[in-house]
């Protein structure tokens, strides 16, 4: 009786162990698969889209800077870093390339045709 006791001791004692690292793999392996797909690709294909945007700026383009600033693109510099903005008749200001926040498109071109 003494020993089917101990035995059966000894198996609660087998049962009652951690779980080893297999069974951590098993939860974090959805939670890393999970943060891609949620984080870095949808991040990763934002700074392709910018980037793109960046490289098809062209003069007179109607752009808005990171901080807000409308303007209209007067010039490009030779290695493509800096971009002069019109704001006004008078004023120019330089900015970094990377400062555009986006490409202002006119309405008319985007507007579908008049319904009948």
């Amino acid at each position: 009786m003494f020993e089917l006791l101990a035995f059966l001791n000894l198996v609660a004692a087998e049962e009652r162990r951690e779980p080893g690292w297999q069974a951590m793999l098993v939860f974090l392996g959805p939670v890393v698969v999970l943060f891609y797909f949620m984080v870095l690709r949808p991040a990763t294909s934002e700074r392709k889209k910018h980037s793109e945007m960046l490289n098809a700026l062209k003069k007179n383009d109607r752009v808005v800077t990171i901080g807000g600033i409308l303007g209209t693109v007067a010039s490009i510099s030779d290695d493509r870093n800096e971009v002069t903005i019109r704001c006004e008749d008078n004023v120019r200001i330089r900015f970094l390339r990377s400062s555009i926040s986006r490409i202002l498109t006119d309405e008319k071109k985007d507007e579908s045709p008049a319904k009948s």
